[in-house]
């Protein structure tokens, strides 16, 4: 890709409409002081005192935090939420981001999904980080939650481009995109092949239907292959993505860490990344390869445009330490330029 092509591409991010569709999360990281531990008296554990609190939407508000950076034109929220100080945290943050909440829905009897995050503030790196907590909801969705979120994007469609759907939730049926959504959200791809669908899980990418899907290599041959297996050779990436396209039914894009990011439409190819030096921190890389893999394509770039796109944005973001990183549309040029300086 030439520099002119890409200013072209990204010069177009500010005119595309975006959906994003799942599990939507509050990121609260407490920022630990070591020094200052004290003793609880009660209990004689440690007693770690919090310096400050940062708290910015996690999972799929990770997309839209790094669509918002991108200068993306509009960006539309789906899914649900407790009634609850974390929910108010989350959609202050959602709004700090310009992004629109008519799709986002909220309920007494669940809680905001939140991923709670001490770490010593004086080490950037993962080293720093303690153990999580993790608040999630551990019973089905309610129906009636599931036909409002469709019927709700189901109106919106004709105003958007593009819906992105994450899947973040590991408990069957417990997160957004419940086994009746998913396949309700297949069913309105199929009638809008004209939209871009593009969807990312955790656990439950091989059952999405005529939707764009994006996975990891190891995933993927695991997928396809023997659970537990490694990612393995070229030849067996390659073959996992054959058969994922053909259930998919659509494009697939498979990342693979440094090396890049394989597409397929029909036939895989590998678009390679950039290389950069550590240290690194991968948190919330995927979700920056979705907002920057599905912008470029609503913005008239091909597949592996959009893969090379997705893979100068994850380089950036990943070299953020101790956050979830985002990136702007004035740092992807330079780094298109590193990498083809680097053959």
């Amino acid at each position: 890709m030439e520099r002119e092509r890409l200013d072209r591409i990204v010069g177009r991010f500010p005119s595309c409409r975006i959906a994003v569709l799942g599990d939507f999360f509050l990121d609260k990281y407490l920022d630990v002081e070591p020094t200052l531990a004290e003793v609880s008296v009660e209990s004689g554990k440690t007693a770690h005192q919090v310096m400050s609190i940062r708290c910015s939407a996690g999972a799929a508000g990770t997309i839209v935090n790094n669509l918002a950076s991108l200068d993306a034109g509009e960006i539309h929220v789906f899914g649900v939420t407790g009634d609850d100080g974390e929910a108010y945290d989350l959609r202050k943050a959602l709004d700090k981001l310009g992004c629109r909440r008519e799709g986002l829905l909220s309920r007494a009897d669940l809680m905001t999904p939140t991923y709670l995050k001490p770490r010593d503030r004086s080490r950037a790196d993962l080293s720093g980080e303690h153990e999580r907590y993790d608040t999630k909801n551990h019973h089905p969705l309610p129906v009636e939650i599931e036909d409002e979120i469709l019927t709700r994007l189901e109106s919106l469609l004709p105003r958007i481009d593009a819906v992105i759907i994450q899947d973040q939730i590991e408990e069957e049926d417990c997160g957004v995109v419940t086994t009746r959504v998913r396949d309700g959200l297949g069913e309105v791809a199929r009638r809008n092949p004209e939209k871009i669908f593009w969807a990312d899980s955790r656990c439950r990418i091989r059952l999405f239907r005529n939707i764009t899907i994006k996975v990891n290599a190891r995933e993927a041959v695991q997928d396809v292959f023997v659970p537990g297996q490694d990612e393995g050779d070229d030849l067996r990436v390659v073959k996992a993505i054959g058969e994922l396209r053909q259930r998919a039914g659509r494009p697939v894009f498979v990342t693979a860490g440094r090396r890049g990011i394989w597409v397929s439409d029909p036939e895989p190819s590998l678009v390679r990344g950039v290389r950069i030096s550590e240290p690194t921190d991968p948190t919330g890389a995927g979700d920056s390869v979705n907002a920057g893999g599905v912008l470029a394509l609503c913005a008239g770039a091909d597949l592996r445009e959009a893969a090379l796109v997705a893979n100068l944005v994850g380089s950036i973001t990943v070299q953020q330490l101790a956050t979830t990183g985002t990136a702007r549309p004035d740092e992807l040029g330079p780094r298109l330029e590193m990498w083809r300086g680097q053959g």
